[in-house]
């Protein structure tokens, strides 16, 4: 019996029983894996990688609107092609993760910083989330006509695996004119690399396969590896074996007979996007993910194929309603009559609106490492949680080796009889691609997403100038919420990459970033400006000597009381500073002396006061004569962390006249820093060095011009400088006003905030409705369920203004320890002693740190 004449058998009796023979072909060889391709015996199809989008933060209207354009781009892009996504789920492994850091991480203990994430994300043994489209644009040949070839060729030894080069190319441009009209849609799809397809196919075999050729396109030998597999399919599930013929893997796939005739939405019947939030007690006690993956094969109906079924339903149950008048019994059914209803408003909505049809095949797979119970146990949890939702989920019972294939990719529908035709806003309705997802998509690891999509954050505070954007990264939020010790992680991260990171320290409490950059071998530098460092913040050390002379001149007039200034002092001090420019050495403390050796009185006068206030605690880093062993501040690559104890700023608009003594050195001493700061940032020698300015307690500088002025320069200038400015306030109301800044803000970090004002001007810097909401969000963000403080735990809006929650984390407890600003941590450190009480207190706060309690592990989350 010849193949053809087998294949009309098996159709002819699929009819009888209700099923088709794609049920009973083998499946298609694969003949080749490109970027964007892939191509069997029998078709080619195109893949592409899906972007998540970030939905559990987004307005109820925005979520509507997000999903209208789904259905949309269903309706558009789609009609007519057969396509498959996928939900698949990797694990984020520490390994992979080690070896980015080595290339990511250039200065410091690069190893040891490495070792600490890897072993830190093996801990979490958090899932990873993959969105993948495919795209049927070609048919190669008939499925019974390649079998019959791949038997022919078997048995003549001519069998190939080539692509013809006339062929892909044809291909990859169909590929690419798709990708472009994909790539407007809601899930920004773009073309999936061959390293994505071809771990797509090997995982399915649960074995370890070596890493695909960094090569074009994978055929041959390398792709036979990839894909082989062996499977022995049971009634309820499929057996995965190894190379040595274990058992690797149980497998089971369910199907979805039944959906409710109503889906609402936004809320829990987004009937893919909660694929992540499934979970179910293990035999150990712990609830864990379950992490179902889902295959739906569907295709958009083109609008006339669509109107035309449509009217075929309303035609027979009219019928059926005629008939039934006629009969005896002279009443139609109430569900025919209530179908032809329907059928005719939606023949209405159709030819009006841009909605139509698709047919889809939901598949749900679920699978267990460990042992034929736990498959059991995590199929249960899946079907109880979808019928919480009303969607009836069943063990695809004795059709377990069909549908397993039938979600292989590059595989084909084998099971039609257990789809679904409906508008195309019910798939949209799934959310597949929303959830969480926030951060950058490449570079160091930041901390852990707590919506409901688990994962994790990455963030380089240095990446915003190699990118062409602005520079300038936000922490807002109350004290004692953990928005410091998060900039301190971001700094200490930036020097880790080679980068120059300054921390203008104005609370005190920043000196865990000296210790932890030491802990992590960077060089760190740690300059406490006060008597013990006189002239560290002197101008004549930082600005060329023609600017430094006017600086330091400006300087000492801030410092001087107004009755000297309206007696002509200025000129004297110009005098003086113009002759110590011209020594080999300048500095300010010469200038002084220059001064006292006056024969003008006044100059004298001015030059006695300049000395007594030289010798006080924020006069002597200005204009103090350096003592042997001081540390002077240079502007070389490391961390350096300069602190200003009991710095206090004049409001702004302050006349001098009208400022005190201590208000007038504290701004001189704050201009010194901001001077060598911005000359640091401005050299030509350091244009190739990235650069971070990180400021605590921002808020000190809005309050003063000259502190405004500073921080709207570093943010302009900063892409042109390749200098990022980290800022941290209490008060996210004092930058509403500068215009400069909030322009130049890409990321935000939003902690806990307690009044309505501060609530308010959060969520407008988020991009978040201001609102009852918004604020109630914003109160909560800082709290566990049980009301606990929760340290490290904020709201981020990114570059992409993707506002989702996030955790921040530290790789290890020793780090952990160094970077807290708990001055009880502080002062066992400075005791040597150690904090006996850290480990339970942080095992505590962790709790409730991600929404799915990955981090409850430990160690998640800064102080």
């Amino acid at each position: 019996m010849s193949t053809a004449t087998k294949k009309t058998g098996v159709s002819r009796i699929g009819r009888v029983l209700g099923l088709g023979a794609e049920r009973f072909l083998p499946p298609p060889q694969l003949v080749a894996l490109a970027d964007g391709l892939v191509v069997t015996t029998t078709a080619a199809e195109a893949w592409f990688v899906l972007s998540s989008a970030n939905t559990d933060l987004m307005p109820e209207d925005a979520q509507d609107l997000e999903q209208d354009a789904a259905a949309l781009a269903l309706a558009k892009v789609l009609p007519g092609f057969d396509c498959h996504l996928k939900i698949l789920w990797s694990q984020l492994d520490g390994a992979v993760y080690r070896a980015e850091a080595q290339q990511m991480f250039t200065a410091g203990d690069v190893d040891a910083f490495s070792d600490m994430w890897a072993a830190r994300l093996d801990q979490l043994d958090l899932p990873q989330r993959h969105l993948l489209l495919g795209v049927r644009i070609g048919e190669r040949s008939s499925a019974a006509n390649a079998t019959v070839k791949d038997a022919v060729g078997s048995v003549l030894g001519l069998k190939s695996t080539g692509l013809g080069a006339n062929e892909l190319a044809e291909l990859d441009a169909v590929v690419r004119r798709l990708e472009r009209r994909l790539e407007a849609t809601p899930w920004k799809a773009r073309i999936a690399p061959v390293e994505v397809l071809a771990w797509a196919v090997s995982r399915e075999s649960y074995r370890p396969q070596p890493a695909p050729p960094n090569l074009p396109t994978v055929t041959g030998a390398s792709l036979v590896r990839l894909s082989q597999s062996r499977a022995i399919p049971h009634a309820d599930h499929v057996q995965l074996l190894d190379a040595r013929g274990q058992i690797a893997a149980w497998v089971s796939v369910l199907a979805m007979p039944t959906f409710p005739g109503e889906l609402y939405t936004p809320g829990e019947q987004e009937w893919l996007r909660c694929l992540s939030e499934i979970r179910y007690t293990h035999a150990s006690g712990e609830e864990i993910h379950v992490c179902p993956e889902a295959s739906v094969r569907f295709n958009v109906l083109r609008k006339g194929a669509a109107i035309k079924e449509v009217d075929r339903i309303r035609k027979t149950a009219k019928e059926q309603r005629r008939s039934a008048a006629e009969g005896s019994a002279g009443e139609a059914l109430a569900e025919t009559e209530e179908t032809e209803v329907v059928m005719e408003g939606l023949r209405k909505r159709m030819s009006r609106d841009s909605m139509t049809l698709l047919q889809d095949h939901p598949r749900l797979l679920v699978a267990s490492t460990e042992s034929l119970d736990d498959l059991r146990a995590r199929c249960e949890a899946v079907i109880s949680h979808y019928s919480g939702l009303s969607i009836d989920v069943t063990v695809a019972s004795d059709e377990q080796r069909e549908m397993w294939l039938e979600s292989q990719v590059g595989d084909m529908l084998r099971v039609a009889d257990l789809g679904h035709i409906r508008e195309t806003d019910a798939l949209a309705a799934s959310m597949w691609w929303g959830g969480s997802e926030a951060g950058d998509d490449q570079g160091p690891i930041a901390g852990l997403l707590t919506g409901t999509t688990p994962g994790v954050c990455r963030f380089d505070i240095t990446a915003g100038s190699a990118r062409g954007d602005a520079t300038t990264t936000a922490f807002l939020g109350r004290s004692g919420r953990g928005k410091t010790t998060a900039m301190m992680l971001a700094t200490l991260t930036a020097a880790m990459r080679g980068a120059f990171a300054l921390m203008l320290g104005f609370k005190g409490d920043e000196g865990g970033l000296v210790k932890a950059g030491r802990y992590l071998g960077l060089p760190s530098h740690h300059v406490n400006c006060g008597t013990d460092t006189p002239g560290v913040a002197d101008l004549f050390r930082m600005l060329p000597r023609g600017e430094a002379a006017l600086q330091v001149v400006s300087q000492m007039l801030i410092i001087l009381p107004e009755r000297m200034r309206n007696q002509g002092v200025e000129t004297h001090l110009l005098r003086a500073a113009n002759e110590v420019a011209e020594q080999p050495d300048p500095a300010s403390w010469q200038v002084i002396d220059y001064l006292k050796a006056s024969e003008q009185e006044l100059a004298r006068e001015a030059g006695q006061a300049l000395s007594e206030i030289s010798r006080t605690q924020l006069g002597a880093p200005v204009m103090g004569r350096p003592q042997e062993g001081a540390s002077p501040l240079r502007p070389e690559a490391g961390l350096w962390l300069v602190q200003v104890p009991g710095l206090t700023m004049p409001q702004a608009g302050t006349r001098p006249a009208d400022m005190t003594m201590n208000e007038r050195v504290s701004l001189a001493l704050m201009r010194g820093l901001i001077a060598y700061a911005l000359s640091t940032a401005s050299r030509t020698d350091l244009r190739h060095l990235p650069k971070v300015i990180s400021v605590p307690e921002v808020h000190i500088l809005t309050g003063t011009d000259d502190g405004k002025r500073f921080l709207d320069l570093v943010a302009r200038m900063g892409r042109a400088l390749d200098t990022s400015l980290a800022i941290d306030s209490q008060d996210p109301n004092s930058l509403l006003g500068l215009d400069g800044l909030r322009e130049a803000i890409t990321t935000v970090f939003g902690f806990e905030q307690s009044t309505k004002t501060q609530q308010d001007a959060l969520a407008e810097l988020l991009r978040l409705p201001v609102g009852d909401a918004s604020r109630a969000l914003i109160h909560g963000i800082g709290k566990t369920p049980r009301g606990q403080i929760r340290h490290g735990h904020c709201i981020i809006r990114d570059r992409f203004d993707r506002v989702a929650t996030m955790q921040w984390d530290a790789p290890s407890a020793e780090l952990q320890q160094a970077l807290s600003t708990n001055p009880k941590d502080q002062a066992n450190d400075t005791e040597g002693g150690k904090n006996s009480s850290n480990d339970s207190e942080l095992e505590d706060q962790t709790e409730g740190a991600t929404a799915d309690a990955e981090a409850d592990k430990g160690r998640s989350e800064t102080q």
